[in-house]
């Protein structure tokens, strides 16, 4: 029988995201100025979303989040739902990415008059192709990339502040378009 000493703070770390035992490392996130990865996924209304299609028509703001509903995700919904007209007038639109079903998505976007894109991700492939899935559970970080007309990632944020993060990315997006 395993010394369930180790494993109760093991299970812990795993589930953080963090590596409890020496040399052994998570995969390495995505870099400002590579390939944004490439995907399709299915909106809250039942649209299929795909990345390509965003090709020369702006900016795109993909931030990844745990679960609809929980507290710091409703925070930080609602705080890109009232600051959407600034990340708007930065020529960008906002996708919220989780892996929870999309009639969960739909009914958070309902509850909270959500006015930007929700995308389901069940399957969890496409928030670990981005670097910010939590090993073993199909759970996606709180990252923020924001990805140009060309589909190049520009920046990103893995420390969001959810109340903080939609006026962060404006603020974001006015600096890498010039704007200041």
């Amino acid at each position: 029988m395993p010394n369930s000493k180790w494993l109760k703070p093991a299970a812990f770390f795993l589930v953080l995201g963090l590596t409890p035992l020496p040399g052994v490392k998570a995969d390495e996130p995505l870099a400002v100025r590579q390939k944004a990865p490439p995907f399709q996924l299915q909106a809250q209304d039942g649209r299929t979303i795909s990345l390509a299609d965003r090709r020369g028509k702006g900016w795109t703001v993909l931030y990844f989040y745990p679960k609809a509903g929980t507290p710091g995700c409703t925070t930080q919904a609602c705080a890109f739902r009232d600051a959407l007209r600034e990340v708007r007038d930065q020529n960008a639109e906002v996708y919220g990415v989780s892996t929870d079903a999309a009639p969960v998505l739909a009914e958070f976007h309902k509850k909270y008059r959500l006015n930007f894109t929700l995308q389901s991700e069940p399957d969890a492939c496409v928030t670990d192709a981005y670097g910010v899935k939590l090993p073993v559970v199909k759970v996606a970080k709180r990252w923020t990339f924001i990805i140009d007309p060309e589909l190049v990632i520009r920046d990103i944020n893995d420390d969001v502040d959810p109340a903080l993060d939609a006026k962060i990315v404006a603020g974001r997006l006015k600096k890498l378009r010039g704007g200041g």
